[in-house]
């Protein structure tokens, strides 16, 4: 009996944790496909006329689901090897939450809304299909963003400067009868003009306010791809080998590189 129980245990674990059999491939696919469609429920609910009419359904389909996801994170638990360690895990956790916000909303209504945490078990299509190899490119990005980190803080910083001197001229050239309320105001107008969006809400009236809106929006469009350029850079000297060339020392080789650029001698 306890064999049974065993060996029962091994197959649900293999179909819920592995991914190199039709049948834990379909669970997978399945599983992700019921992720879908509950982000997509969740978002029907936000529509007040699909919600009116339709509410009942949805609530009744969004049970199903919370019931489904319990079932599955009840087996996953079941069948871990290590059940302490898969709770706490990433995967784990957020599991957990994709099934928590619809059981809190019986005491807390509105909860539910947090159901679009189950976006994010969509992840799991990199081990599902082995893309997980592919994360490791992400690893030049980062790897680029720690280095341009210093660069991209002080242009922040200038660029909020200029916002904050610009914000506080055109709130002393235009004034309250324009919209200029205040120096926040002013600022407001500053950072949306220069990130060139533009909502048109405030605008200066006078001729001296329209020069340095021209002036400010010039220079949006020339320093918006400075952090570009910055990280673009950065992403270019990561993606060089980090391990020099036993031959001439060089640490400048391309990632899939095999020899030397410089003296062709077999990379390490």
């Amino acid at each position: 009996m306890q064999r049974d129980r065993n060996d029962r245990r091994a197959r649900v674990r293999h179909i819920i944790f592995d991914h190199d059999t039709p049948q834990s491939r379909g669970f997978d696919i399945g599983l992700m496909a019921l992720i879908v469609f509950s982000v997509v429920l969740v978002m029907l609910e936000t529509v007040e006329e699909i919600d009116a009419r339709y509410g009942t359904v949805l609530l009744v389909l969004e049970w199903i689901v919370t019931i489904l996801f319990t079932i599955e994170y009840a087996a996953r638990l079941w069948t871990a090897d290590n059940k302490v360690r898969y709770a706490r895990s990433f995967f784990g956790i957020v599991d957990l939450m994709a099934i928590l916000p619809v059981y809190l909303s019986l005491f807390l209504p509105g909860a539910q809304s947090l159901l679009v945490i189950r976006s994010l078990r969509l992840l799991r299509v990199f081990r599902v299909f082995k893309m997980a190899r592919w994360l490791s490119e992400a690893n030049y990005l980062v790897r680029a963003i720690k280095a341009s980190s210093r660069k991209i803080i002080v242009f922040l910083v200038v660029v909020i400067l200029i916002n904050v001197i610009v914000g506080s001229t055109m709130y002393l050239i235009e004034g309250p009868e324009n919209g200029f309320d205040s120096m926040f105001r002013g600022l407001y107008w500053s950072i949306v003009t220069m990130s060139t969006v533009g909502f048109g809400d405030v605008t200066p009236s006078t001729p001296l306010g329209q020069v340095l809106a021209a002036i400010l929006m010039i220079t949006g469009y020339s320093i918006i791809a400075v952090p570009t350029g910055i990280v673009s850079a950065e992403v270019a000297v990561a993606g060089q080998r980090e391990k020099s060339c036993p031959g001439c020392g060089s640490a400048v080789h391309s990632v899939a590189a095999r020899f030397c650029d410089a003296c062709g001698t077999e990379l390490p």
